[in-house]
């Protein structure tokens, strides 16, 4: 026996030792946080997604399965620094242990997003974003302040695009950092400086209030989600777009704000209406209106003319006229009627008359007798053809009888033998020597005694 050996310890599969590892690896390494670099990113068709987290000296096999790939925040690619959440397991086919990834992150996400999160729990428990709250756009705004840098891509967008839609609009621009230290404080005293302006100061009543900017990382958007410009949002009695990066952006301020645009230039869309619509819809209602005063003048013209006519037509001899007219044909429809009615009535008792007749008691006494005779005559008939049918089977059956009567086989020569104490006697073994039989014969019985 080899010197390393060992009988008296259990033996293990691989299969069994893997299921220790896995076992051993999840209970201690569950809801981990791993930060690498993605390299040999491969997206199944199945909807999973398996890559390598690594850094400068160590690698880790992952996988993300297709539910929770569909919430990421971000698209997956190789070369991407992220920050990754999930369970240590061990894959028992291949021995080999992974990261089950549930989240993934950019680098240096985290912190914001918790603060973006905690922030958002607060205001939302506050009833901040309570749909109740929210202010309707005006259909017809005449002002519209927009809070934003005046120097981005975004306020030109909104500006090219409230002067194509809405050219009549005043637009009053609030200019404000939108990122950096003190972006936030600035945005948020513009729209407190808005929310206080009064019909008799300065500045034109407001309508609606934009305020955003163009897209960017995360950190370019913060001051959109710090508190002092979301209690702002809150407080301003006019109506406000957040209109805060691109559309898959969300910011504190979107929560917050009556209405989140997806990007720039939604907002302008969304708060100024579409001038040439309105115009095609004025000329609209002009070509309606103009038919619907024509019909009314019309209408009213032919009522004139009728009335014209009808006073020429209600002489009082003419309506006498008429009624006598009317008395004549009443007295025509009259007479008819009752001709109609007599005519009517006289055929009604024509139809009794024979009705009558066909009930009367000596014409039923009669039908019933045709009927007696016939029945009677089909009667005797039926008893002749039932009376023949019967004396027919009688007589076969008779002759079925004789056929098998055993007195007609004794006529054609057959005989029947039986023992002294009457058992039928068939075969030759039943008798011996000495045995008295009796045979039935046509005519009579003999007695006989067997020889041999």
């Amino acid at each position: 026996m080899p010197v390393n050996s060992r009988p008296q310890e259990p033996m293990l599969t691989v299969t069994e030792l893997n299921r220790e590892i896995r076992e051993n690896l999840e209970g201690k390494f569950s809801d981990v946080w791993v930060e690498g670099e993605i390299s040999n990113y491969r997206p199944h068709s199945s909807g999973h997604h398996y890559f390598t987290l690594k850094d400068a000296r160590a690698q880790l096999s992952c996988v993300m399965f297709r539910g929770q790939a569909s919430a990421l925040p971000m698209a997956l690619r190789d070369g991407v620094q992220v920050q990754a959440r999930g369970d240590i397991s061990v894959y028992e086919a291949r021995g080999q242990y992974q990261l089950i990834a549930r989240w993934i992150q950019p680098k240096g996400f985290g912190e914001l997003q918790a603060r973006f999160e905690a922030l958002k729990r607060q205001l939302e428990t506050e009833g901040l974003f309570d749909p109740s709250t929210k202010k309707p756009l005006p259909s017809f705004p005449r002002t519209i302040a927009l809070v934003t840098s005046p120097t981005g891509a975004a306020i030109r967008d909104i500006l090219n695009i409230l002067e194509r839609r809405a050219p009549w609009l005043r637009i009053l621009v609030w200019p404000v950092r939108v990122q950096g230290e003190g972006a936030a404080k600035e945005i948020a005293n513009a729209l407190n400086h808005l929310s206080q302006a009064k019909e008799d100061d300065a500045l034109p009543v407001i309508d609606a209030v934009i305020v955003g900017r163009g897209g960017g990382s995360i950190e370019d958007l913060w001051s959109f989600n710090e508190e002092i410009v979301a209690r702002a949002i809150h407080a301003c009695p006019f109506p406000v777009i957040s209109a805060v990066g691109h559309e898959i952006d969300f910011t504190i301020a979107d929560f917050v704000a009556d209405l989140r645009a997806p990007t720039p230039s939604a907002a302008a869309e969304l708060v100024a209406p579409d001038g040439a619509e309105l115009k095609r819809s004025l000329e609209t209602y002009r070509e309606r209106l103009h038919r619907h005063v024509t019909r009314a003048i019309d209408g009213w013209r032919s009522h004139l003319e009728y009335q014209s006519r009808s006073l020429a037509q209600n002489e009082p001899s003419r309506v006498i006229e008429d009624h006598l007219l009317d008395c004549d044909a009443h007295r025509d429809r009259l007479e008819e009627a009752v001709d109609d009615r007599l005519e009517d009535l006289t055929d009604r008792l024509r139809q009794l008359q024979r009705i009558l007749d066909l009930k009367h008691p000596g014409t039923l006494l009669t039908a019933e007798a045709d009927r007696l005779t016939d029945w009677r005559a089909r009667l005797d008939r039926r008893f002749d053809e039932r009376q023949r049918r019967l004396g027919d089977r009688l007589a076969h059956t008779r002759q079925v009888l004789e056929l098998l009567s055993p007195n007609t086989a004794f006529h054609r020569g057959f005989s029947l033998t039986r023992d002294s104490e009457g058992r039928l006697i068939t075969r030759v073994d039943q008798v011996s020597p000495g045995t008295r039989i009796h045979t039935r014969v046509a005519d009579g019985e003999i007695e006989s005694v067997v020889a041999s």
